[in-house]
């Protein structure tokens, strides 16, 4: 039996992404790279860098923009112009000291450069290539640019969020982008695998609107199975029935009896074992037939008593409830708390700024913030000098050129 790997070991030691990706998706999957010790080399225009870094406010005192900061952790930042010829040249030699490349620009942009896939395998023939665009390499909507929110709409997700009578919703969070981040990481994770066994390197093409139709999991299974168009249900389950957010007496809470077992649990505590009784809710597919008659008495029962009168009782019996709890409360509640996933970290101008810690908790090689969100450029000099050997006059030229 092998011993684990020692605490300072990180599982991508050794592993080097060339970043070439800004906003959501492509960030996100390169931070997770980083948070298991690659080496992320982020690559960004000298005038402004990544779009993000202006998303705002909030900032922080000394200007970092809060949306930056929560995808950018554990890189580090080279500025270089990619329209100039030198630019060009040293992007091609720092592929050439990478193991993979991760862009999210439009389809076909780095084949305008020269550097497409078969170009990228006469210059590294085991790199490892990622694109992450709207809707992919191929198909009609190739070339159109990709953005969270129309992939929300036009991946189905906005067809089933929102109240049965109103406009349909986008999640609050960037949902696609986000997916299609941890979809790519897993990818790059497989791709590196297998190098190990075979040497070989490949190319991997993520999709904005491929990962989010593949979101849509059994909602989408429910179709395909039924052919019916499954409709908006606000927080109710399609499938499960109780199911959703009630309303007590001073505000909103989220119950849950995912089986027949734990709806007679509840109802035995409560004194209401006539619904256990009553054809209509005594099973689950009952109980989805007849969804809005037993919302209706739910909502009438929850609200003689407060929401943390409901969430003790729920918890006493062992069934899953929940307050609705803003951002300061998720942040404050206990379990958070003691799994430590929020964290103050040195950082270059601020003094320290606050991130969330990784969720890939690997007790055996846990994660770490060795590099802060980076200021723009903030690791030129370095990079340069470590991987490309340049001095610091060469780099003085560079930067006097607009170059880096």
């Amino acid at each position: 039996m092998t011993s684990p790997p020692d605490r300072s070991e990180k599982l991508l030691d050794g592993v080097r992404v060339i970043d070439l990706t800004r906003i959501l998706a492509g960030p996100y999957c390169t931070m997770l790279l980083g948070d298991l010790g690659a080496d992320v080399i982020k690559i960004e225009v000298p005038d402004g860098g990544d779009d993000t870094r202006q998303w705002g406010p909030p900032f922080t005192e000394g200007g970092q923009s809060a949306y930056f900061l929560a995808a950018n952790r554990n890189k580090r930042s080279l500025t270089l112009n990619l329209k100039s010829d030198r630019g060009m040249e040293i992007l091609r030699a720092l592929i050439q000291e990478g193991d993979v490349l991760i862009e999210n620009f439009r389809a076909g942009t780095l084949e305008k450069w020269g550097l497409g896939y078969e170009q990228l395998q006469e210059l590294k023939p085991d790199l490892i290539y990622c694109t992450v665009t709207g809707y992919g390499y191929t198909g009609p909507y190739r070339d159109r640019p990709g953005y969270d929110f129309v992939v929300q709409a036009l991946g189905g997700f906005m067809s089933v969020t929102g109240p049965e009578d109103g406009e349909p919703y986008r999640a609050g969070i960037a949902i696609a982008d986000l997916a299609s981040g941890i979809y790519a990481s897993n990818a790059v994770l497989a791709s590196l695998f297998a190098r190990e066994r075979t040497g070989k390197g490949q190319r991997i093409d993520i999709s904005l609107l491929d990962c989010q139709v593949a979101l849509m999991s059994y909602v989408a299974s429910n179709h395909l199975v039924s052919k019916n168009p499954p409709p908006r249900l606000g927080n109710a389950h399609p499938n499960i029935v109780p199911y959703e957010v009630f309303e007590a007496q001073d505000g909103y809470f989220a119950f849950a009896a995912g089986n027949d077992l734990q709806w007679a649990t509840f109802c035995k505590a409560v004194d209401r074992e006539v619904w256990v009784t009553d054809e209509r809710f005594a099973t689950n597919p009952a109980r989805v037939e007849n969804r809005t008659e037993l919302a209706g008495l739910l909502n009438d029962f929850f609200s003689a008593h407060t929401v943390m009168h409901w969430i003790d009782l729920c918890e006493s019996i062992g069934l899953p409830a929940s307050p609705i709890n803003t951002m300061d409360a998720v942040l404050a509640d206990p379990q958070v708390i003691a799994r430590e996933l929020v964290m103050e970290v040195p950082h270059h101008t601020e003094g320290t700024v606050p991130l969330l810690r990784s969720p890939l908790n690997i007790p055996t090689a846990p994660s770490e913030v060795r590099y802060p969100p980076p200021t723009l450029g903030q690791h030129t000099d370095e990079i340069l000098t470590e991987l490309l050997s340049f001095d610091s006059e060469e780099i003085r030229s560079l930067r006097d050129q607009g170059v880096v």
